[in-house]
């Protein structure tokens, strides 16, 4: 099941990506000659006879569903799309800023669409903290102390707890009411076993957990964030507001947490397991969707910012790398050789997929482990 929902995720995410492309594309009279989800052998692709806006392309889907694509005219220059009959329709003949325009469609959309997700999920009802919502009319119910984070290893880990659980309490029945009430409790148990009273999924469980010290300096510890949760739900206009501001947040997070484990890389100090490959991913995807539908699209709409800051970076093959050549282009006022940016994007793909192949193995090891 894990494996189902990830692949409609990243079916989701790729298809708004690559309509994004598609759709600038169409709009800048360039011609689509084929719009794809996923790679290899086909299973099934259709052409609509009638010529048009959605005329001259190629649908389908393909075997492997690691990706897709939307093949455009002249984007890998070439003489036919250079000097062809069909030139004209061709992105190799349109201008900058409408190649640029085309190029960033796809990380337009995906922003896009994670922000009409986070708007659907405040209007519709979300859990979350209370902090800076208290100003707005919401509808705040079923205050609750939720796990939000298990450190792996940790006694937390090891005794069964998952973010998504909700502490009740801890030891002999006792009721706790807040966040600081549990953590006192654990920091004042000297080492001794504690039994930790929780729910998941409207079930009641304990656990027994047994503090230990070094994971919060000079106090005992279990292993866990927690966090005081409702559920909210806002009016539609003020999800408008609040779902382009989280998502402004994000972005921020997202883009300051890439650009720190690249530095890194140059420092020799990055830390492969801060990210994941899809097997790690899918394990996320269905962790979330363990925890309820609204969690796994707040982690679909989390997914999209990355696909979108990730393609924005200036490396060759994604589109901030295409970006990039047309920005020099622009400069120089002349095209770059087509045979040098062919071969460019080609390399840069190839190194793509083996840091992909790296942190896959790592995401393995993770699992075995």
């Amino acid at each position: 099941m894990t494996v189902i929902i990830f692949l409609i995720v990243l079916a989701i995410l790729i298809f708004v990506h690559e309509f994004g492309h598609f759709l600038f594309a169409r709009f800048c009279g360039i011609r689509v000659d084929a719009f794809k989800i996923g790679f290899g052998p086909k299973l099934f692709a259709w052409k609509p006879k009638h010529s048009g806006f959605w005329g001259d392309t190629t649908y389908g889907i393909n075997l492997i569903p690691f990706g897709g694509y939307v093949k455009i005219h002249g984007e890998d220059p070439d003489d036919e799309s250079l000097n062809g009959p069909d030139s004209s329709r061709s992105f190799a003949r349109k201008s900058r800023w409408q190649q640029a325009i085309v190029l960033l469609a796809g990380i337009f959309f995906n922003v896009l669409f994670a922000w009409i997700l986070y708007v659907g999920l405040f209007a519709h009802g979300v859990t979350a903290t209370t902090d800076g919502f208290e100003k707005y009319s919401a509808d705040f119910s079923n205050e609750r102390i939720m796990v939000t984070d298990v450190l792996p290893g940790s006694p937390a880990a090891m005794a069964g707890l998952q973010a998504g659980d909700v502490i009740e309490g801890v030891g002999s029945g006792q009721s706790h009411q807040s966040v600081e009430d549990i953590q006192s409790a654990i920091y004042a148990s000297g080492g001794k076993p504690l039994v930790i009273e929780y729910s998941r999924a409207g079930q009641s469980l304990n656990a027994e957990v047994v503090p230990v010290q070094g994971l919060v300096q000079n106090k005992y510890a279990i292993g866990i964030a927690m966090n005081d949760v409702v559920d909210m739900r806002l009016p539609f206009f003020t999800a408008v507001y609040e779902g382009a501001r989280y998502t402004g947040i994000m972005l921020e997070q997202t883009a300051i947490g890439l650009y720190s484990f690249v530095a890194n890389i140059f420092h020799g100090t990055a830390n492969f397991s801060d990210i994941a490959g899809p097997v790690g991913i899918a394990g996320i995807v269905g962790s979330a969707a363990r925890m309820g539908f609204t969690y796994l699209l707040m982690i679909t709409a989390l997914i999209s910012i990355n696909l979108a800051i990730v393609n924005l970076i200036p490396f060759p093959a994604l589109d901030g790398g295409r970006v990039l050549f047309v920005i020099i282009e622009g400069i120089i006022r002349r095209r770059i050789s087509p045979k040098f940016t062919n071969t460019v994007n080609t390399v840069g793909f190839a190194l793509l997929i083996a840091l992909m192949v790296v942190v896959t193995y790592k995401d393995i090891l993770r699992l075995v482990k």
